[in-house]
């Protein structure tokens, strides 16, 4: 049975009225979908309700949201106690009460008659076992964990966790509908800490044993830890915030999984049972002991990501999304390893290591990496998927909106060469990984650059238009969200863009003291002629897709909801045509641009002159004579 699609209006179920359900109910109704909290009695509904009128109340007092929206997002949940009634119908069911597992299981036992083998049932945890919660479900493939970080309706991060008895189309559709709420999701292995708490819980435990062991004071902890991540909070501040009990019990689940190294501190567990907050404001700062403690929380945090990695938990990329989205640092464990250099980094980590001999094991890649002198851990900013006879090469930045740096440029060439490469090159859509193409060149390295490395960043991005443009096969730019600057350059190198219902689309550069360099000019203007693009580029004021199909420079139109399944069906029936035909014609048309009326249309002749020598040709004609499909072999 195939997952039923999360699809708008819903309506999506959320168990629980606490602080992550109403928080997730929050985000969900946002998104547009209806839903419907449940909770156990009337008194614990009524202070889901209050949680959530209060979140809003901040939202518009922030004047994040106007009060009309405010009521349009509370019009579309409701509350209340019958479970049956909650779940009656719908695609995706969240549970979201207490993180204990009886509690969660017995709740898992009382939904199982309630829903279809469609639907999709999500545990919203941060530390249980997926499989041990799912355990006796009688849909497993349907089951999955969907771990929100707080607070849910503004944090951009959620983990994905899929069981060993989840579905991976499953995965999928959580992941689409990660999207769908403006997440940010990563999808983890079931395993213990997931991917981010990981790392995370470790980095305030250990905090604590540094203090503990009289390394440093805890200014100094505090001082070094928001340094060290970039991070608004340090880790006993942070604590305080978020609650000390959490952190206790998390790193607890950690220490069960992992052995003595994730021990919880004597001094965490006395804080805890204390019930006190960190006095870290009464101690002083030690500047010359903050090297010592950078170097440990550093190894630890290095040591346990490329392990996490190793172990096929998550990918690096995305274990450095959950630093820097989840938890808003400037940089993730990978992205400091890279800083620092990898045979420094494998130094801390193996400093770190002999402190728990035999239960810190090394990452054997960190190792061999090192050994080898590489300073960079690679990083995938691009990446290839095949489906069927189309090949998606979909920019992967999410966390940025795709934003082109000289990185995504350069893996977007290597994408492209290696595909061109094969024997038949496929049909490629050109996309981002989230539903947005591209929000522009990334500013951040944009702003840093000179004139030489301007000329030289506009001439890179211009030879990789350049090579997706002239790519053997059709390409198909599918913008989603935005495509705006370099993200419309690049879009513009492809045969022809799809747009999907509401997306944005324009060159802005001037509106940041710069122009167009990639070709995004050039190649518009002989889209839509001289005065349209330079009424945009003046301007820089983006269009909508339905405009852009108006006056020209977008080809097609597709519902927002469906767009990827729109394009694959398209991009299927063209490579179902005969390969070479389209090879060719696609060869005519961009030669005829740069050439006479009388050339091209000699040019089209002769082309088209000698598919009649193919074996396509002959195949596709008696495959009409036969009223059969044609089976075409590129020849």
């Amino acid at each position: 049975m195939v997952a039923r699609r999360l699809e708008l209006p819903g309506p999506v179920a959320v168990l629980g009225g606490g602080n992550m359900g109403s928080g997730i109910a929050q985000a969900c109704a946002q998104a547009g979908f209806t839903v419907r909290v449940r909770d156990v009695d009337a008194a614990a509904v009524a202070r889901g309700r209050a949680l959530l009128e209060k979140m809003l109340a901040g939202a518009v007092e922030r004047k994040k949201m106007t009060p009309a929206k405010r009521d349009e997002v509370l019009g579309r949940i409701s509350f209340g106690t019958d479970l049956a009634a909650a779940v009656s119908g719908c695609s995706l069911v969240v549970e979201a009460v207490f993180e204990e597992e009886t509690v969660k299981r017995r709740l898992f036992e009382e939904i199982a008659p309630l829903v279809g083998p469609e639907t999709i049932v999500a545990t919203n945890t941060s530390s249980l076992s997926v499989e041990s919660l799912g355990a006796g479900f009688p849909h497993p493939g349907r089951f999955a964990g969907l771990h929100f970080f707080y607070p849910a309706a503004i944090n951009k991060l959620v983990e994905i966790i899929g069981a060993p008895t989840t579905d991976p189309g499953t995965l999928e559709e959580l992941e689409r509908f990660g999207y769908r709420l403006r997440k940010i999701p990563i999808t983890t292995r079931d395993a213990s800490g997931f991917c981010v708490n990981r790392y995370f819980v470790p980095y305030l435990n250990e905090s604590a044993r540094l203090a503990e062991e009289g390394v440093a004071s805890l200014a100094t902890i505090e001082e070094v830890g928001r340094e060290l991540f970039g991070a608004t909070l340090g880790p006993f501040e942070l604590m305080n915030v978020t609650g000390i009990p959490i952190a206790y019990h998390a790193e607890s689940s950690l220490f069960r999984a992992f052995g003595p190294a994730y021990a919880p501190a004597a001094l965490l567990e006395q804080q805890f049972r204390a019930g006190r907050p960190w006095a870290w404001k009464e101690t002083s700062v030690e500047p010359e002991k903050k090297p010592a403690v950078r170097r440990r929380l550093l190894g630890l945090t290095i040591g346990i990501a490329t392990r996490l990695v190793e172990e096929g938990v998550a990918s690096a990329e995305a274990t450095d999304r959950g630093a820097t989205v989840g938890l808003r640092r400037r940089a993730g464990p990978f992205a400091q390893l890279s800083s620092v250099g990898l045979p420094e980094g494998l130094d801390m980590v193996e400093e770190y290591a002999r402190r728990w001999p035999g239960n810190f094991p090394v990452s054997k890649e960190l190792a061999a990496r090192a050994k080898r002198g590489e300073h960079a851990w690679p990083m995938r900013l691009v990446r290839v998927e095949r489906k069927g006879p189309v090949a998606w090469v979909l920019l992967d930045r999410p966390e940025v909106l795709n934003s082109l740096d000289s990185g995504v440029l350069r893996a977007v060439e290597d994408a492209f060469r290696a595909l061109a490469e094969e024997p038949k090159p496929p049909v490629v859509v050109l996309a981002g990984s989230s539903p947005v193409f591209a929000a522009g060149a990334d500013i951040a390295e944009m702003e840093q650059k000179t004139v030489g490395e301007g000329i030289a960043f506009g001439f890179l991005g211009q030879r990789v238009a350049e090579t997706v443009e002239r790519f053997p096969a059709p390409v198909i730019a599918l913008v989603e969200g935005y495509a705006l600057g370099g993200g419309l350059e690049l879009a513009l190198a492809a045969d022809f863009i799809v747009a999907a219902e509401g997306a944005q689309l324009g060159l802005p550069e001037v509106t940041v003291g710069i122009h167009p360099g990639m070709g995004g000019a050039t190649r518009l203007s002989r889209l839509i002629g001289r005065g349209r693009a330079k009424l945009l580029t003046y301007t820089g004021t983006p269009v909508s897709a339905e405009e852009a199909y108006r006056i020209g420079f977008v080809a097609k139109v597709v519902t927002a909801a469906a767009a990827r399944e729109e394009v694959q069906a398209l991009a299927e029936t063209i490579a179902s045509r005969a390969p070479l035909g389209v090879r060719w014609i696609k060869q005519v048309i961009d030669r005829g641009l740069d050439a006479s009326l009388a050339s091209a249309l000699y040019l089209e002749a002769e082309s088209a002159g000698h598919t009649f020598g193919t074996e396509d040709r002959k195949e596709g004609m008696r495959a009409f004579l036969e009223r059969r499909p044609p089976r075409f072999q590129g020849k």
